[in-house]
């Protein structure tokens, strides 16, 4: 079957190479959209994926089988819209919803307990580790009662101030 004189298998083919170097430059340079706020049905993204996968496979019943173009063409949408469709549900949507940072503001730290890695002495400073599920931290320490505390004791952090953590020796 052709298309204004071309062969049908040669436009599904063009259609595919257009459409995936957009794709892939749209995935490269994804930031630069980004500040449009279009509505998701919008997604550069999600209209050039649909379009690479309906010409990939297009091309691929076109020239694999003999089946009648609309069948094809009808397939290829179907096959194309189910992709698009589980592509964003499954990755785009968590991707966008997930936590884009794994830092962490010094309030976020009163609370939590740590241990002294360097002594903490009477009005001076020393260091605390702080663990997490993201990793560790250490951090400038300083006794909020103003007395010694030993490294590898367990503190409490009481308050935070100019990036030093105030500590207490932590009893369980």
């Amino acid at each position: 079957m052709d298309l204004y004189g071309v062969p049908l298998e040669t436009v599904y083919l063009y259609g595919l190479i257009i459409s995936g170097g957009l794709t892939f430059l749209i995935i490269l340079f994804n930031d630069v959209f980004s500040g449009l706020e279009l509505p998701d049905i919008f997604n550069p993204t999600l209209i050039l994926s649909f379009l690479t996968i309906f010409f990939a496979s297009g091309f691929l019943f076109e020239s694999a089988t003999d089946l009648h173009g609309g069948v094809i063409v009808s397939l290829s949408l179907l096959l194309a819209l189910t992709t698009v469709t589980l592509l964003n549900v499954f990755v785009l949507i968590p991707v966008s919803r997930a936590e884009s940072s794994l830092t962490f503001h010094d309030h976020d730290l009163r609370g939590r307990v740590g241990m002294v890695l360097t002594t903490v002495p009477v009005d001076g400073f020393g260091e605390v580790l702080i663990q997490s599920n993201s990793g560790s931290i250490s951090k400038t320490a300083a006794s909020f009662k103003n007395e010694q505390i030993a490294s590898e004791t367990k503190v409490l952090i009481i308050e935070v101030k100019n990036g030093v953590v105030y500590v207490l020796p932590h009893y369980n």
